[in-house]
């Protein structure tokens, strides 16, 4: 792929997704030019896919290249921030992911859907994007969630979820080791975007989300069969008032 091949569709189609809660995700389908030289990247490199230890995403990781991030960062720039209230991109990252791990092998914090805000300062903006790379689409697109409890007792959830043992925190939540598939006595689920080949969806990061791993017997490390994704983050300032 070279510095003069585009990644992205210039004239992309995006459709809004309204949220129960006023929220909403943005959905794009077609959003690359030839998804198969991205999943081709994968299949090339899948050797260096590996466990990220320092987040929760249950399976393995591949940063992206300078060059593809740089793309998704202009895609995101010249389509995307503003409709997602954002003013100035200030930093971003993106990754390809594919989610491997059997649901027995699930800690405790992956039982439940998560933000991707945890370090970002309140003034700013945190936008995510998933594109899908995959056929099957029993692997699972994307659901949204609202906490039903109050803030506080979700707090010391999330918390928990990642300090205590996987039996402690079953015992004291009442939940089990398995890949979020709904609503459940803390969160409500408030809208759902299905997987599709070549469809990408952006976010506010700090909306709690999961996988929806409907068929986990599916999931493979297989970049041509596996629940292959390109992941974007983007912090940004926020739009004049």
């Amino acid at each position: 792929m070279t510095s003069r091949t585009a990644l992205f569709n210039p004239r992309p189609r995006i459709e809004r997704l309204q949220l129960a809660d006023g929220q909403s995700c943005l959905v794009v389908d077609d959003a690359l030019m030839q998804p198969e030289s991205l999943r081709h990247h994968a299949v090339t490199h899948c050797d260096r896919f590996v466990r990220a230890p320092f987040n929760a995403y249950p399976g393995i990781e591949l940063p992206m290249t300078a060059e593809i991030s740089a793309q998704l960062g202009e895609f995101f720039m010249l389509h995307i921030r503003s409709l997602l209230g954002a003013r100035r991109t200030l930093r971003m990252n993106s990754r390809m992911a594919m989610t491997t791990l059997p649901p027995s092998e699930l800690q405790a914090r992956q039982w439940i859907c998560h933000r991707d805000s945890a370090w970002i300062a309140a003034e700013h903006r945190i936008a995510a994007s998933v594109l899908y790379l995959f056929e099957n689409e029993r692997l699972g697109g994307t659901s949204f969630y609202a906490p039903t409890r109050s803030e506080q007792e979700t707090d010391l959830l999330v918390h928990d979820s990642s300090t205590q043992s996987n039996e402690a925190f079953a015992g004291k939540y009442r939940l089990q080791s398995a890949y979020m598939a709904g609503s459940n006595d803390y969160f409500e689920r408030i809208g759902s975007v299905p997987a599709k080949w070549n469809r990408m969806i952006f976010y506010d990061g700090r909306t709690f989300h999961s996988a929806d791993i409907g068929s986990p017997q599916a999931l493979s490390s297989d970049p041509l069969t596996g629940r292959l994704t390109l992941n974007g983050f983007f912090t940004c300032s926020r739009k004049a008032s």
